[in-house]
């Protein structure tokens, strides 16, 4: 039998008042609702309406589905490429500025989406600080798909990086040292064992990264604008309708975000749940 202290479980009996209880109760009733009840009435509405079928069949919501699509493909790629080996750095390694670079990895999910393009702007910019050398070669990135891609991936690799270094950190030092003993190199020893027991933090993290590049908006604007079919991505849709007072297009955009998100959501705690499984079966 569990016991608390030296007092069994099953004894120790509930001290709360029944209307602290129905307090606490109501209380969570109505968060819940409250975040929950405005996305459920776009879907709702949506389907209702026939909006959201209607949506799929037009140029723009296409158009733009497709490039978001597209576009966060590649930030995903780029987030993989550059963001997996600096979550391993900084999960393996302990160095002089170390501290400094993970504020900067953690910045811009707390830094405004405008602010973030902004930022890229004065960098990438004709008269950024990098701007004028790049077009010396001939790459010109603000207003183009480009832009895009890196909005996207500026504001999205962070959820990515934090996942994995969380995986790796978790990853028992005792089972790499002990294949190091056995003649592993550190590549095979990456992808025998830390990329395995990583694997639904990484997977997680791709996950996250991915859902918050799709409905990335305030960096992608401000540096590389709204042109229809060209850098106009699904969350620049919802804008450009509402603002064009079309409601209905702009509400089948975002009930098709609204769909994404939580579809990702779901995923994502599908992994946890599976690392949770795997952990008591490692246990």
């Amino acid at each position: 039998m569990a016991t608390i202290g030296t007092i069994p479980a099953a004894l120790v009996r509930r001290t709360t008042p029944r209307w602290e209880a129905w307090t606490v109760g109501a209380l969570a009733a109505i968060a819940a609702l409250f975040l929950g009840l405005p996305v459920a009435a776009i879907v709702i509405r949506t389907i209702v309406d026939g909006s959201l079928a209607r949506a799929l069949t037009t140029t723009v919501v296409l158009d733009a589905l497709a490039l978001s699509l597209f576009t966060t493909a590649i930030s995903l790629v780029l987030t993989v490429v550059f963001g997996l080996p600096l979550a391993f750095v900084l999960a393996r390694r302990k160095f002089r500025g170390s501290g400094l670079v993970e504020v900067l990895v953690d910045l811009p999910i707390v830094m405004p989406p405008a602010v973030a393009g902004l930022a890229l702007l004065i960098a990438f910019g004709r008269r950024g600080v990098f701007g004028g050398s790049l077009q010396l070669v001939g790459i010109e990135i603000p207003f183009t798909m480009l832009a895009v891609v890196l909005a996207q991936t500026f504001v999205a690799a962070p959820f990515f990086i934090l996942s994995a270094r969380t995986g790796i950190a978790g990853v028992p030092r005792d089972l790499e040292d002990a294949a190091r003993v056995d003649g592993a190199t550190e590549v095979q020893l990456f992808r025998a064992i830390t990329l395995p027991l990583a694997g639904t933090a990484i997977a997680a993290g791709l996950v996250m990264s991915w859902a918050r590049a799709l409905g990335e908006f305030g960096a992608t604007i401000m540096f590389a604008g709204n042109i229809e079919g060209r850098t106009q991505t699904l969350p620049l849709v919802v804008y450009s309708e509402f603002q064009g007072g079309e409601l209905d297009a702009s509400l089948a955009a975002a009930a098709i975000l609204v769909l994404a998100a939580f579809g990702v959501l779901v995923a994502v705690r599908l992994l946890h749940w599976g690392r949770v499984l795997e952990l008591r079966s490692i246990g």
